[in-house]
């Protein structure tokens, strides 16, 4: 497997692990009677702060994955992946940090951190468009 398709994979996957996360929760209180099921709000700010903030880094993660989920499948259906090998896995780790430290903390230098993972996030990813257009120019 190439860097890109493992970076796609990793970034599926912990999408994957932040809904589950929202799933289990759900399930423990349904279960054990302290909420019923259709109870829950959409938004995810009715049980704690914790599953406020779970909720904003797991729809942060889909709203990032048409641009950088996009440019990974890009490369692969284009035999490009030599534009996305090398920044791939940093950008899956930039990603992953960024949601790490939303679930760890709202304070000012928490956020000013995570938009920093952001801008890392953002930042590949127009530089791979730079690489990707005089490809198809």
């Amino acid at each position: 497997m190439n860097l890109t398709a493992l970076a796609l994979t990793g970034f599926i996957a912990w999408f994957l692990i932040l809904l589950s996360s929202i799933v289990m929760i759900h399930t423990v209180l349904t279960l054990s009677g302290k909420r019923q099921a259709n109870s829950f709000s959409p938004e995810g700010n009715d049980v704690s702060d914790f599953k406020l903030r779970l909720h904003r880094a797991h729809a942060n993660t889909l709203e990032a994955m048409p641009y950088v989920g996009g440019l990974l499948l890009l490369a692969l259906a284009t035999n490009n992946t030599q534009i996305t090998d090398q920044l791939a896995l940093p950008l899956l780790l930039a990603r992953v940090l960024q949601s790490t430290i939303h679930l760890i903390s709202t304070s000012n230098p928490a956020v000013t951190v995570r938009f920093t993972f952001l801008s890392i996030q953002v930042g590949i990813c127009f530089y791979w468009v730079t690489k990707f257009i005089p490809i198809f120019l």
